[in-house]
């Protein structure tokens, strides 16, 4: 059995049971990437209820991430009340395209 990291793909909901909270850093802004990659914009982060360390910890994230636009706690009974949260994500930046400016 090896240590190996096993990829997965972004996609509208992330259970971050099985992450470290040293990880969330690095973990959040590249699965919020890769979503707006595959045009996905509203995600649901499970973190569970528990003693609420987790929560306090992806919130206090949540409001630094320039991918965030806004986010819902709880997300409501249906979705995972108070042990999930809603997170809706900015639109990517339109690139350039405008052509060289004549001299």
């Amino acid at each position: 059995m090896t240590d190996e990291p096993v990829p997965i793909e972004p996609g509208p909901e992330l259970d971050l049971h099985t992450f470290r909270p040293s990880e969330l850093g690095e973990l959040l802004p590249e699965w919020f990437d890769g979503c707006l990659e595959r045009g996905i914009h509203t995600v649901r982060l499970i973190h569970g209820k528990g003693s609420g360390t987790l929560r306090e910890g992806v919130h206090a994230l949540l409001k630094r991430l320039p991918q965030v636009r806004e986010f819902q706690y709880p997300a409501g009974e249906s979705s995972g009340g108070w042990g999930a949260t809603w997170v809706v994500l900015n639109p990517p930046a339109p690139e350039s395209r405008t052509g060289p400016k004549a001299g």
